[in-house]
């Protein structure tokens, strides 16, 4: 000890200004050891100051204040890089997620980058996280040891973030057990108590909770079931039987986990909703999700779909009262090593914006028409600009918006003008029946924010009288791109050179000379094999710089392939 060591001095803060998603307020709080004036070492970190309640078999709040957690996924990797990812690549996750209005993020199913926790902090998004318990059962003793090894170690490196309020224990632990007996829910509820205990002893201040381990809910703080409404069970209209009854189960009830699969631009006037096939009251998927009918086996994969499914839970979760909240699973599509059948190969394909977090799918537009305080009109949906159907059948055009209200024009007439509802659905009832004229069609929704702001968004459609056929031929045509590659499109036609805007099977791209493709990125432009969305592929081509002719080339297995060269 220093000779002239005099004690501690601690700068209280009065009157302090707390942190919240919408005040993420943070104190620079500076530590030295100091011999006189002499300054012989410092550090500095970043906290914030809050308090939380989870009331029992009601809400949750922050601050004092009631707040809905209205949440979301991250898995931590991008299109190219995986999980090698750069801070600025981790803050535009984290600044996209937060401008969909979101306050709530789960870091599924390991801890991240500390570049998260930072961003979380400065941005205002209360954190959930994670335990790579995930799956496996029970280990033996050095698995253990590890485990609680992981735990004590997330706590120590992230007890300073104020954005923090759950350290989860694990998720679905007890399936696909890897060591003999590894399911056996005695022993894993004796461990699972030593990992709450050991949480609580290192930070009394938070909450321990932990998804889909039903013996072991009465053990954490806070609880997820499994409800998969309208995707691995059921239908999405029994959300609301679901959530009464778990609020009435556990004592502190959250949901985590909801959605299904889309594919960028993939876009249907009927999406199939499972109603007469699958049983609609069911909510907890099946551990074996192959013995059940469910809308993951039997949709479309369109995002229409998706957009009726999460507008009908977000419309559920905003107005019950004494919801907790809820997390999309899961922001962006990412890589796994199943599912090599999806239609873009290896890739979970739930995200509401692709692999590279361009562009983002319809539903993300849902999600910010509930939440988010941006000014913002988005017609559904401007990846869907070529469509067809009888003469004289009307469409049901929605607008997501947080408007208060909007007016719709087509072909420059207006259609009227709609007040925003929650509670009615689709589209809190910003919906126009339209009658489209053959070929070009322009839209526009107009709204009017609640300070008199003006918001606006156009789209124009090609609309066809004449169905096309079955299809006949592949077409192959390239466009310059701003970043200097090529991207190929492919195109399914009919006979009569109709684009089969009902085909959805899958092609293959190649790249023989003067070019490669930009493959394995997982996105829409990123794949080599993928399957059409409306009778439509794409790749991204990076060509040689020797100035060589590029020669490419598409096929599928129902009918002959062609092949492009471009000079």
């Amino acid at each position: 000890m220093a000779d002239g060591y005099t004690g501690i001095s601690i700068q209280n803060i009065t009157d302090p200004q707390l942190w919240s998603p919408k005040s993420p307020n943070l104190y620079t709080l500076t530590i030295m050891v100091k011999d006189g004036d002499e300054i012989i070492d410092q550090t500095e970190d970043k906290v914030g100051l809050r308090w939380f309640e989870f009331k029992d078999h009601g809400a949750f709040y922050l601050n004092g204040e009631r707040l809905l957690l209205r949440g979301t996924h991250r898995h931590e990797e991008h299109a190219g890089v995986g999980a090698a990812m750069s801070n600025e690549q981790h803050r535009a996750d984290m600044e996209l997620i937060k401008s969909m209005g979101t306050n709530f993020v789960r870091l599924a199913h390991y801890p991240q980058d500390p570049e998260i926790y930072k961003a979380c902090d400065e941005l205002g998004l209360i954190v959930w996280d994670e335990l790579p318990w995930c799956r496996g059962g029970l280990g033996n003793d050095v698995w253990q040891e590890n485990t609680t090894g992981m735990l004590k170690e997330i706590i120590n490196q992230n007890y300073n973030h104020p954005s923090i309020v759950f350290w989860s224990l694990g998720n679905e632990m007890y399936w696909l057990p890897d060591f003999e007996d590894g399911d056996n829910t005695v022993k894993m509820n004796q461990y699972l108590q030593s990992l709450h205990d050991i949480a609580h002893e290192m930070d009394p201040s938070r909450v321990t909770a932990i998804r889909k381990y039903y013996e072991g809910a009465d053990i954490v703080d806070v609880f997820s079931p499994s409800i998969w409404s309208g995707w691995y069970s059921g239908s999405y209209k029994s959300y609301q039987k679901a959530i009464n009854q778990y609020k009435a189960q556990y004592n502190h009830f959250i949901h985590t986990e909801y959605g299904g699969s889309s594919h960028l631009g993939r876009h249907t006037e009927n999406p199939i909703t499972g109603e007469g096939a699958i049983q609609a009251d069911g909510w907890e998927e099946a551990i074996v999700q192959t013995d059940v009918a469910n809308i993951a086996q039997i949709g479309d994969w369109s995002e229409n779909y998706m957009v009726d499914l999460f507008d009908w839970h977000l419309r559920i979760s905003e107005t019950d009262t004494t919801f907790v909240g809820n997390a999309q699973w899961a922001f962006k599509d990412f890589g796994t090593p199943l599912r090599p059948e999806n239609d873009i190969p290896y890739i979970n394909q739930k995200g509401l914006v692709d692999r590279n977090n361009n562009p983002p799918k319809d539903s993300y537009y849902v999600f910010k028409s509930y939440w988010s305080d941006e000014p913002f009109a988005w017609i559904e949906s401007h990846t869907w600009t070529e469509r067809q159907g009888p003469k004289g059948l009307e469409r049901e055009i929605s607008v997501y918006s947080n408007a208060e209200e909007v007016e719709f024009f087509m072909n420059g007439k207006s259609l009227g003008k709609k007040i925003k509802d929650i509670n009615k659905f689709p589209a809190s009832g910003l919906t126009w029946l339209v009658d489209f004229k053959e070929g070009e069609n322009d839209m526009r929704a107009t709204g009017t924010m609640n300070d008199g702001a003006i918001v606006n968004d156009e789209l124009r459609v090609n609309y066809r009288f004449t169905k096309n056929g079955k299809p006949k031929a592949l077409t192959l045509d390239s466009k310059q791109l701003d970043n200097g590659n090529i991207l190929l499109i492919a195109q399914a036609v009919d006979a009569d050179g109709l684009r089969c805007l009902d085909y959805e099977e899958r092609v293959y791209f190649q790249a023989m000379s003067g070019g490669k493709t930009l493959k394995s990125h997982g996105t829409p432009t990123g794949s080599e094999s993928i399957k059409m969305a409306n009778g439509k592929a794409t790749i991204e081509i990076e060509r040689n710089d020797n100035g060589d002719k590029l020669e490419v080339m598409v096929l599928n297995q129902s009918f002959k392939g062609t092949f492009l060269v471009i000079e």
